[in-house]
């Protein structure tokens, strides 16, 4: 997270926090959800124990934990593992707001560009993370175990935490 462990959203009373072992319950019905091939209770906490490139958050609502969002941040980049939200929470722009904080989190941490993959069949993720200063860089075939579908790799460089633009990203001019 950022300065402290809780970051309070006034405007939605969204609660970004870091992700805790008790929390994985709650995970594994939003991975169930989301995904085909939904991570194991075995990976999240793998992920929470013995990783330490790894940081995970949640967002709560009123208590409930209705998204989360995690990365591996590693020297100067941030890798997103995964971003998701419970069904009934899609379409008010809450996954972007996960974004922002997970991007705000990179930057804290003195990640200098953050990375993911995203299957090329989806088309409302890759405009957000147009949105949020993403650019293509390259595919990865076969990515997707389930089907074999392609993996689009995307990039985006983050500005120092604290400066402006970060809630956008920023592209880089290369």
């Amino acid at each position: 997270m950022t300065d402290s462990e809780r970051t309070i959203d006034p405007q939605t009373g969204l609660v970004f926090r870091l992700m805790k072992l008790e929390d994985i319950p709650h995970i594994l019905v939003i991975e169930h959800e989301a995904f085909t091939m939904p991570w194991t209770e075995e990976a999240f906490r793998n992920e929470l124990t013995h990783n330490h490139f790894a940081k995970y958050m949640v967002m709560e609502l009123e208590g409930q934990i209705i998204g989360y969002a995690g990365m591996w941040a590693i020297v100067d980049e941030a890798h997103v593992t995964n971003i998701a939200l419970l069904e009934e929470y899609r379409g008010r722009k809450w996954g972007e707001r996960l974004l922002d904080e997970l991007m705000r989190t990179a930057a804290f941490l003195g990640m200098k560009s953050i990375t993911l993959e995203v299957r090329v069949s989806n088309t409302i993720a890759q405009n957000l993370y147009r949105k949020k200063g993403f650019r293509p860089a390259g595919t990865r075939k076969g990515y997707y175990s389930d089907n074999r579908e392609d993996a689009l790799i995307m990039w985006a460089d983050l500005p120092e935490y604290g400066k402006e633009g970060l809630m956008e990203g920023r592209v880089d001019s290369r």
